[in-house]
Order: structure tokens, then sequence, then C-alpha cells
């Protein structure tokens, strides 16, 4: 008996052994295979979920997107409904024989506004229901099903004029010419910003069949803002927000307004203006308190200030009471990688009970974003989901019994779950990528935790290379977050498996400034940044050498936005990396002060303007070019407007030219901030694989003519 185990469990193991062997390592074009789960909505009864499958398109240039269902059950695969490749935004009518959703068009221009389409769940083709200018945002289905609001941003001339184009002037032209007057006026992937425009409420009846042609009516209309649209119980009212502060970055904190209007038509009331930049209200289920996330405002203003859980009587002039002021973490927050659904979004906000005692918000915890029940009188806190994972969209039943939730892992990029309360059973629904991943050699990282300099612990991940041997040495790459105050954590990062999978050991850390550890660790660098922060990256650039799987001649440093700045700093502060690619970066604060698409009016970075704070100056990379021994490469979106290039690599670019120290910049076209996460896709490619390339050179010695000034 005793050989024939022995025999079985050979066998067993040679099965494990050569089913890894059939594996490959990830590549960088495996991003064009990848699917994603997005925006999902449980039906009334709970017996089916609606959500946006995100796939790339077969130009390999952008995203489509589609409308797919997959039971509850766990035991029917996805069917897809829609066939056009620019749906997005399915909501389902309250007695689930409806599901409204948004279609854009296929080609720029006016026909590509985002329109109101109606699906019957009993069969049927789609058909549409609006044909508005600038098309529709944010719908919403009335509690009887009667009506669905929406967004629309039509100004009076156009509403005037019947939606059709503004006359041409008498010499045939009309102008191009932008006059702006305020210090923010763009937007990093929107552009320009177009205050002419104000984003409104509108109501639509909602049609049955095809053959209802119902008329849209705008509610709200002024020169303002507003969102958040949620119905009262009643369906009588509808309450939204807005901001009637014409330059709110003067504020010292920011304000919230809080209007009803009556959805029949009439004028808007003002229920009450709260000091607290508001995010999404969600109304309880008796009808008498919002419940929303925002961070306390405080005097003096502080660089970071992390989200709570607020409730809100709905009575003239009330004002909200903070739910976790004693919970030192970061309610309705995240964590960051490179593979959140490029397109269609989802979240999941504030969700109550039925009995009205509690609600479910996400919360980010030391890498980990999970769903916990908050108490809706004192705050207290238990956990709905665990693990090392990040929860990013979710949703629930009425009754709050079953919970629809996407989840993503470092070996997951998304997919769906489904969660009874009752038993705290989970049950995955979606598998859209194992075709792809059960191919693939995948490895989950090290957790790593590390004293820094001053006796903080700061934790890090490590992603090793597939089939990794502690007795080699290996090149190390650094890679930095932006932010600064965001936070790496469980999720999937196609970045650091692809370069872990070229034969790198890739450390990511969360230094002090990363959220996710409280508000002390979060606020900690204000008026120090870059500083202190840097000692954090490099104590964990140590801790990983002192485990003797590290060539400590091949070491990488890289990172994106605030990545970027201090990936700039390290190089002016260590001659220890030998390689370093610094992406949307910032090399000179104050031009970045004076260029980018949003103002630092209040003193949370700095203390003032750059002719009051000489620290602007004193913590730009530029200041200390001299320093820099290292080959640097700069990676650049042309239509960054976050994080401008004059202000970041093409000034260290030409300095670095200027001493001979050998540098590349690498611009793409048309790519704003976002180029890592939703840019087009053959961009994101030739990103990774210009820096991991940078880092073969410097690093691996390989030979790489196209960063030569005269390729060979």
């Amino acid at each position: 008996m005793r050989k024939i185990l022995v025999r079985l469990s050979i066998v067993v193991l040679v099965f494990a052994v050569t089913a890894s062997a059939q594996k490959r390592n990830i590549t960088e074009k495996d991003l064009f295979d990848f699917a994603w789960v997005a925006d999902p909505q449980i039906s009334p009864d709970g017996s089916t979920v609606a959500f946006v499958k995100v796939t790339v398109n077969t130009a390999k240039t952008n995203y489509d997107t589609s409308i797919w269902t997959v039971s509850t059950s766990g035991s029917d695969e996805p069917r897809r409904l829609t066939s056009t490749t620019r749906d997005t935004s399915p909501r389902w009518s309250p007695d689930g024989k409806y599901l409204a959703f948004v279609r854009s068009g296929d080609q720029p221009g006016p026909a590509a506004a985002p329109q109101l389409f109606m699906l019957a769940m009993s069969g049927g083709d789609s058909w549409q229901v609006t044909s508005l200018p600038r098309g529709i945002n944010s719908l919403s289905w009335s509690p009887d099903g009667k009506w669905i609001s929406f967004g629309n941003s039509q100004n009076a001339e156009e509403i005037a004029r019947g939606g059709k184009p503004a006359p041409t002037p008498a010499d045939g032209r009309e102008s191009d010419v932008r006059v702006i007057t305020r210090a923010v006026y763009r937007s990093d992937g929107g552009g320009y910003i177009d205050n002419n425009h104000p984003n409104h409420l509108w109501v639509i009846a909602a049609p049955r069949s095809p053959e209802d042609k119902p008329t849209p009516k705008q509610l709200t209309s002024g020169s303002y803002n507003e969102g958040g649209f949620v119905w009262s119980r009643d369906g009588s009212q509808i309450y939204y927000t807005t901001n009637r502060v014409t330059e709110q970055y003067y504020e010292e904190t920011p304000n919230t307004e809080i209007y009803s209007v009556p959805s029949a038509g009439g004028e808007p009331s003002l229920l009450t203006k709260v000091a607290l930049g508001v995010g999404g209200l969600s109304l309880s289920p008796d009808g008498k308190q919002f419940a929303f996330n925002a961070s306390a405002s405080t005097k003096p203003v502080q660089s970071y200030t992390q989200p709570d859980l607020w409730v809100l009587d709905i009575t003239p002039n009330a004002q909200p009471k903070n739910l976790t002021t004693g919970f030192d973490y970061d309610v309705g927050g995240g964590v960051g990688g490179d593979n959140a659904p490029p397109r269609a979004g989802g979240g999941g906000g504030l969700i109550w009970s039925a009995d009205g005692k509690s609600i479910i918000s996400v919360y980010a915890k030391e890498g980990r974003a999970n769903l916990g029940m908050f108490d809706a009188a004192t705050g207290k806190m238990s956990d709905v989901t665990k693990g090392d994972q990040a929860v990013l969209s979710y949703r629930a039943t009425r009754d709050g019994g079953k919970i629809i939730y996407t989840r993503s892992t470092p070996t997951v990029i998304t997919d769906l779950y489904i969660l009874d309360r009752s038993s705290g059973s989970s049950k995955q629904l979606t598998k859209i990528n194992d075709g792809l991943f059960s191919k693939l050699n995948l490895t989950e990282p090290d957790d790593v935790w590390y004293t820094s300099f001053d006796g903080k612990r700061v934790q890090t991940w490590v992603q090793k290379p597939p089939n990794f041997d502690p007795n080699k040495k290996y090149p190390l790459i650094l890679n930095i977050h932006g932010g600064p105050h965001a936070a790496y954590g469980y999720v999937f990062d196609h970045e650091f498996q692809w370069m872990a999978a070229k034969g790198y050991v890739v450390v990511y850390p969360n230094p002090r400034g990363s959220t996710s550890y409280g508000q002390d660790f979060g606020n900690i660098i204000q008026h120090n940044y870059p500083g202190d922060d840097h000692k954090d990256l490099m104590a964990a650039v140590d801790e990983v050498i002192k485990r003797g799987y590290i060539d400590e001649k091949k070491l990488g440093i890289t990172g994106g936005s605030g990545g970027g700045v201090l990936t700039n700093w390290a190089v002016t502060k260590t001659n220890r990396f030998a390689a370093a690619v610094s992406q949307r970066d910032i090399s000179d604060w104050s031009n970045w002060w004076y260029t980018a698409d949003f103002a630092q009016f209040q003193p949370s970075w700095f203390k003032g303007a750059p002719f009051e704070d000489p620290g602007f100056k004193e913590r730009s990379a530029i200041t200390h070019v001299a320093n820099i021994q290292t080959p640097m490469m700069f990676i650049l979106g042309e239509a960054d407007y976050r994080t401008p290039p004059t202000a970041g690599g093409e000034e260290l670019f030409r300095a670095l030219k200027y001493r001979k120290i050998p540098t590349v910049m690498v611009r793409f076209p048309n790519e704003g901030h976002e180029l890592s996460r939703s840019g087009q896709p053959w961009h994101r490619i030739e990103r990774l694989q210009h820096i991991v390339g940078w880092f073969d050179k410097w690093i691996m010695g390989m030979a790489k003519p196209e960063y030569e000034v005269t390729p060979r």
C-alpha cells in the first residue's frame, strides 16, 4: 500500500511540474487579450447581473465596451446583450423588465454624443430614446420606474435653437480663439474647460416600446455644474449637489450645496450647505438621511486628509456627522494598479442596510481594499469581505442580502463575485481571463514590512521572476507610485508581472505619504515632499538586498507622476542606480505650479506661491541637476496637463544633454496623464517596451541602437 502511495505522489508531482512547464511567461503584448468587468448592476430580484465587458479593439488603438449579463446562480456562462462597441452604464428598471443604458457613436464629433437606449428583457432589439446635443450622463430610474433622470450640458442658446448648429458668422469664419479668465482652464484627459456648458438635471418618461417618443425635460439651469442626482423615496423630489463658487481655488476649505427640485418641475430649493467636498449621496431606506464620503476640512490646510463616512439629516440647514473619526483608515478609498477597467468605470458608493442601521463601504487598509459595514449611529466597523485583494466595484440588492463585487489580486485582473450575507458565502460568477491566464506563469509577490531610518514601519511588495532561484543574483527595479497620496497593494499590475518575467526583481513600496496607513502617515510629508519618503524608498532597496539574491551593481529606478518626482529626486541624491526611467514627472516645481491643470493656491504641498516659498527651488530636481550621473529616460504624454512635459522631463533632458549624461526622451502623441492605465493599447505596450528597454541597455548590457544619437 505504501509503495502505491509513493508512486501516486510521484505521478502527481510529475504532473504538476509538467503543467508548470507548459505555462509561459507573461509578455507586454498580452495586454491586447485582456478583458475587464466594469460597472456591475444586480437586478431587483437578485437573479441576474448586468455588466460592461471591456476589451481592446481590433485596431489596438482603443477599447470596446458591450453589455453582458450573467446569472447569480454561478452555473451559467455570461451572455452578451448588446452588439455594438460603445455601450456602457446599464441600469435596471425597478421591476427588472427593462435595461436602460448609454450608447456612444463610433466617429468623433456630435454623432458620438452618448445617448439613452432601452432594452426590454423579454426580448427584441434595443432602441434609441434621446438625441440630445452633448449627450447624457448619470442616468437613474425613479422609484416607480416611470421616469429616468440624467445630466446634460446644453446651454440656453442651444436649447433655443432646438439642437441645431450655431449660425455661421457673416464672414464665414467662427473664431477659435480662447479668452481665459480663470486660473483653472483645462483638465487632463478633458482638454480645455468649457464653462459655457455646465451640467444640469433632466428627466424623461421611461418608454416601454420603440413607438413611445417621450420628450426630455430640463429641471435645472444656471451657470454652475450639478451632479450627484438622487431620487427621493416617493419620487417627488430629486436631490443634487453643486458648488456655486466661481473660483473655488481661492476657498481654504471646499464647500458643497445640496438642493432638491420637484421631479415634475419647479424651483430648486437649498437644503443645506456644508464645508466639505461631498462625494456621491446615498439615501437611507426611510428617506430621512444621506450618507456620503468626504475628507474633513482642516485648519491649517493639510497635504492629505483621509476620507471618512458621514451622515446628514435631510432637514433645512442640517450639518453632517462624521461616523469614522475613530477609524484611522480610508473609507471609500482604494489601492492602485495599472489594470482597473480603462473604460466604463464602476465604483459602488455607499449601501444602506434594509433597516437603515448600517452602511456598507469599501475601505483601504495596508494595501488592501475590502468592504466593511459601518454602524449608522456609531461608525463601528465589521468586515464584509476579507483577504489580500482589492474590491473595485460593488452593488447590492434592495434588502442588502446579496452583494455583487469585482475583485482584483496580483494574479487576477477583475472578475465578478456574489456574496450572500445570510450565509457569508462567496461565489465567483465570471472567469473572463481564464483562457489566457491559464497559460501564463504568474506569481504572487512577497509582502515585506521593514523599518525605515526613523523607526517607522513601511510596507513593500517584492515581485520575483517566475521559477525564482534564491541562490542566484538578480537585477532589481524600484518602482514608485504616484499621488503622492495613493497606495500600491494587492491588485493586478501588468507592469510588475512583465518586468519580473523579463528577469527583474520588482520592489514597489508604500513610503510615507501613502494612503491606507492612517492620517498621520499620509500627511507627514506636508511641506517635505520629496524628502523623507526618499529615505523610505532607499531603505526598501536595502532591505531586499540584505536577502542575498540581488546584484547591487544592477539596480534600476522608475516611477510615474509623484513616482517621477521621486525618481528625479533620487538620482540627485545617489548614484547607486545604473539607470532611471522617469515618467510624466515634475522636475521644476515652480514651472508646474504655473502650468498644471489644477491650482495649488492653498498651502498643502508648499507654504505659498513660488515667489513666496524658497522650497519650490530647493525641492526641484532641476536645481540639483549637476549631481545627476545616472543614465535617464523620460516618458512623457504630449497632452499631459497634470504634469506638463515642460515642467518635467523636457527640462532635465535638455540639462542632461548639456552635461553629456546619457539621456533619452520618449514622447507619446495625444496621450495624457493616464497613459499607463487607459492610454491607447499600442502606446501602453510601447511604454512598457521602452522602460524595460532602457534597463536592458544600462543594467543588462544589451544592445539598444534606438537609444543612440546616431543609431547603428
